[in-house]
Formats: structure tokens, sequence, C-alpha cells
């Protein structure tokens, strides 16, 4: 089976863009759709604080996180979205894993800035 780490997440992520943020935000309600079952869905929670951090970031409202932090976010986001990966979505069992491989991968590589995030939401009154 498929092995994937934060360094695939780096590699992943050296090619997003501001478009790719923006794809992130108007496909919310679908990514965290995917989230919600199976293998993914004990990230569910980090996945929704991922999201909205790119939304801050992309709004003004957070932008002391490196962009090398957001661009992993969202090219795990993204990755999770897409139906067709390694292992394709749709089969079933073990569709799902390489998705959740790649969030945990993605979470690896920025538990720090995800933690001080959290701290600035709640401080924000906005959680």
């Amino acid at each position: 089976m498929a092995k994937f780490d934060d360094t695939d997440v780096k590699k992943g992520s050296a090619n997003i863009t501001p478009e790719d943020m923006q794809k992130v935000i108007d496909k919310e309600e679908e990514i965290k759709n995917r989230v919600r079952k199976g293998p993914l869905a004990k990230f569910f929670d980090d996945v929704k604080t991922m999201i909205s951090m790119v939304k801050d970031y992309s709004s003004g409202k957070y932008k002391v996180v490196p962009w090398w932090v957001i661009a992993a976010v969202v090219f795990a986001l993204l990755y999770v979205f897409s139906p067709v990966d390694v292992i394709p979505d749709f089969i079933p069992g073990i569709g799902l894993v390489d998705d959740a491989l790649v969030v945990s991968g993605c979470l690896a590589l920025i538990h720090e800035e995800l933690a001080k995030y959290r701290a600035w939401k709640t401080t924000a009154g906005d959680i």
C-alpha cells in the first residue's frame, strides 16, 4: 500500500497557488462531507480548523502564518477533495486511506502552527 508522510505534503504543496486556496474555500462543504465518514472522520475537527485558517488567511484576518503552512493545508484539502488520487476514492474499504495519510502527514507538518491558530482564534472570540 502507498505510504504518505509530511515529505510528500511538502513536495505536493510546492506548486500551490492563491487560486488553489480559493478552490478550497469554494469547496468547503464538499471537503467537509468527504471527511465526515470512514478513515477521515477522526480528522474532521482538524479539517474544519484547517479550512477556517485558510479562510482567515485569505481574508487577511490571520496573516502571521507562513505561506508554506497554508500551501500544505491547501494541498492536503485538495487531495481529499479529488476523487482521483493514488488510491481512487471509489474503491470500497481502502479508497480513502491515502487521503487520511495525506491529512495525517499535513497535520504532523503543521501541528505547531495549527496550535497557534487555535489559540489566536480563541482570543479573537471567533470559535
